[in-house]
């Protein structure tokens, strides 16, 4: 079961990363922590033997939650917000997990494809000082570090 897990992880990472990115720096914390969200949600849904359709729920409803997150480390060190990020992220894939598994299929309104294409023109309308460049957001509203 946990292998199966991994390759559906494998397999949504693959998509978007061959779709959009997997990158802080063009798509800012949604297309890093909000991807890694996603792979994590479809690993719990397959290797709890769900459905497919559960599979991709899941990876969706973790991706979705993450569009419009932004990339600002302070200091330039990839330790303030990201590793809090990183733990709400493995909350929000289990959520999304959770929540996949409950829902009726029928109300189910958005796709991955839909929700990684919406990540990726969100990635390219983002200001480039939220991508990874401390520029921006947290990374100059915290001066104490």
């Amino acid at each position: 079961a946990l292998l199966d897990g991994l390759l559906a992880a494998a397999a949504v990472g693959f998509l978007v990363k061959h779709n959009a990115t997997i990158a802080g720096a063009e798509g800012g914390c949604q297309a890093e922590i909000g991807v890694a969200s996603a792979m994590a949600a479809a690993m719990l849904a397959q290797a709890e033997g769900c459905a497919p359709r559960v599979v991709e729920h899941a990876a969706e409803i973790a991706l979705e939650h993450h569009l419009g997150m932004t990339c600002d480390p302070v200091g330039g060190y990839v330790q303030i917000p990201c590793i809090e990020r990183n733990a709400m992220g493995a909350v929000k894939a289990y959520t999304a997990y959770i929540i996949s598994s409950d829902e009726p299929p029928a109300q189910h309104k958005v796709g991955l494809d839909q929700a990684i294409a919406a990540m990726l023109a969100t990635g390219r309308d983002m200001c480039a000082k939220y991508k990874e460049t401390s520029q921006g957001g947290l990374a100059v509203s915290v001066t104490s570090c």
